[in-house]
């Protein structure tokens, strides 16, 4: 029993980080227009970190149209800015990229 409550425990803290991060897309509105696998209002993640696979300046480049928003590359739906500081905007950048 100890070593399936270990597992378990081992489990969710190898995963904190990315739940923290799709918790910080909740709390910032951002699931409101995206989500991972589908096209909602905006682009699904996977398709994001798909398009920038292969940008080594993906991540900037996202931090900044998360913070100031963004038009035309994804449609006519213009993304609004986000009030997010710059370390939440690279954390989410980071996700988004990392979005399989």
């Amino acid at each position: 029993m100890k070593k399936i409550a270990f597992a378990v425990l081992a489990a969710s803290f190898m995963a904190a980080p990315a739940f923290a991060d799709q918790a910080l897309a909740t709390a910032k509105g951002c699931m409101a227009c995206h989500a991972a696998d589908k096209k909602l209002v905006g682009p699904a993640y996977k398709d994001v970190a798909a398009k920038y696979a292969s940008d080594k300046s993906a991540a900037d480049k996202l931090a900044t149209k998360i913070q100031k928003g963004g038009a035309g590359v994804w449609g006519p739906v213009p993304m609004p800015a986000n009030n997010v500081t710059d370390a939440e905007a690279k954390k989410l950048a980071a996700w988004v990229l990392a979005t399989k």
